[in-house]
């Protein structure tokens, strides 16, 4: 017979935190068992082939069991912790399997999880040491650290964390703003830019700008420290999981599935370079990412626009070509965690402001790594700026299911010809690479030179857009 305590148990199992996966790394562990946790909060973090996500409970209860060490992979749909809803104290054996729990219990009523993207910490392979149900205050702080946006209360209920979208974080942690001083003016206690801009006024010093991330502009790249230690070994294996799995298959599956083919031209862009300072000054641009990957997304966005055909895919199983009549702008962007690809929504539709905010907006993001699955799904076509790493150009691959990706290499000052004369100009390569399946050379040609034209005179974007 089943006793209270038992039936009191509820197993939270492992939902599917992207599109169809089926399994995911537990990374990091909030909570031990005796403590008390509530719905929404936050007690675990995973990883799947796709982005990182924080787990919020759908309970009240008492932590009885983890049935997982941090990690493990563990298959969707598997108990990982179980929760006494009745508030007692953690039992000795283990909670009884997620099978033989009544249906009831199984889909408990209430609110259900909120996924949020997230990136890997530094040390998530690490358990964190934990002393007690109390955390001290370098714990506390940790673990209002790892909240994002605000969705659920952070494990230490005595500090919340201020409700902010990433920009705004972003914009507060440059400006050197302690977001828990701000006094909110958007709904439900939202902070917004005006909040933190007028408590910047109540400060005396202003910390510098944060460095840009690695989908800026060009610019000097510093290696990384090495963050382990060898003791004199000749090698050292690296399991291949999560994003780095996923990104191996996916670049495996697309060059050996699409016909690539990569044209390349050389442009002035000393024009372009001259814009992007003037809009720094504009004030409809002020606050807003203004930088020259900026006016080359909006110069593919014109080139598409001009030569719809090629935003499209091919579907094998109908062998069909499906034309696509919006744009998901993808941003290809390294981060720790490997090589992600956001992408801007319906970017086709977006003014220069607009699609400067939603580039900053998946920078600052990417950046944090906060990215959440959703956010890399659906692309049509993708920009990757090799340029960061002071290169020329590449031969870049396909993402699955996309027809083109534009690569921009380094702008450099280089000795040009321009109106007869050699003349020092700011030029780069650009690279276009595109599925022959669906894209033949001609339209490739015409998308890649019109990109180029533009670039090179970005007065077309007024005529053309």
């Amino acid at each position: 017979m089943t006793t209270m305590t038992e039936a009191s148990v509820r197993e939270f199992k492992m939902p599917d935190v992207g599109e169809g996966l089926t399994e995911a790394e537990i990374l990091k562990w909030y909570v031990q068992p005796g403590d008390k946790v509530t719905d929404g909060q936050v007690v675990c973090e995973v990883e799947t082939a796709k982005a990182a996500v924080e787990l919020p409970i759908p309970y009240d209860g008492v932590v009885r069991e983890l049935h997982f060490p941090e990690g493990t992979t563990v298959d969707v749909g598997t108990a990982i912790i179980a929760v006494d809803i009745a508030g007692g104290a953690p039992a000795e054996a283990p909670a009884p399997a997620a099978a033989e729990q009544p249906e009831e219990e199984q889909k408990p009523e209430g609110r259900q999880p909120v996924l949020v993207g997230y990136g890997v910490a530094a040390s998530s392979t690490k358990r964190r040491p934990r002393k007690g149900t109390e955390a001290t205050a370098p714990a506390a702080a940790q673990a209002v650290q790892t909240e994002l946006n605000g969705h659920g209360p952070a494990s230490s209920a005595a500090q919340p964390r201020p409700l902010a979208k990433p920009p705004v974080r972003k914009l507060a942690k440059d400006l050197g703003v302690d977001l828990a001083t701000v006094v909110p003016s958007g709904p439900d206690g939202i902070i917004t830019r005006e909040d933190v801009h007028a408590a910047v006024s109540e400060v005396t010093a202003v910390a510098p700008a944060a460095a840009e991330p690695v989908v800026a502009a060009p610019a000097a790249v510093t290696p990384p420290a090495p963050a382990v230690t060898y003791d004199g070994a000749r090698e050292t294996r690296v399991p291949v999981k999560g994003v780095r799995k996923a990104t191996a298959q996916a670049m495996v599956g697309s060059a050996f599935t699409a016909p690539h083919v990569t044209e390349f031209v050389t442009v002035d862009v000393t024009r372009t370079m001259r814009l992007v300072e003037e809009l720094k000054q504009d004030k409809e641009m002020q606050g807003l990412r203004v930088n020259p990957l900026l006016l080359v997304a909006k110069a593919l966005l014109v080139a598409i626009k001009r030569n719809p055909d090629i935003n499209a895919s091919w579907d094998e199983a109908n062998q069909e070509i499906v034309l696509k009549h919006y744009v998901n702008l993808g941003i290809a962007a390294a981060t720790p965690r490997g090589l992600i690809v956001p992408n801007i929504k319906d970017a086709h539709a977006k003014t220069l402001p607009q699609l400067a905010e939603a580039l900053g907006e998946l920078v600052a993001t990417a950046r944090e790594g906060k990215t959440s699955p959703a956010a890399m799904q659906g692309g049509t076509v993708t920009i990757t700026n090799v340029g960061v790493f002071g290169v020329d150009t590449g031969t870049p691959i396909l993402n699955s299911g996309e027809s083109a990706i534009l690569a921009v290499g380094a702008i450099k000052l280089q000795p040009w010809v321009h109106k007869g004369k050699v003349k020092p100009r700011q030029v780069t390569t650009l690279a276009l690479s595109f599925d022959h399946r669906l894209v033949d050379g001609e339209l490739g040609s015409k998308v890649l030179a019109d990109v180029a034209a533009i670039l090179e005179q970005p007065k077309r974007l007024i005529t053309w857009a």
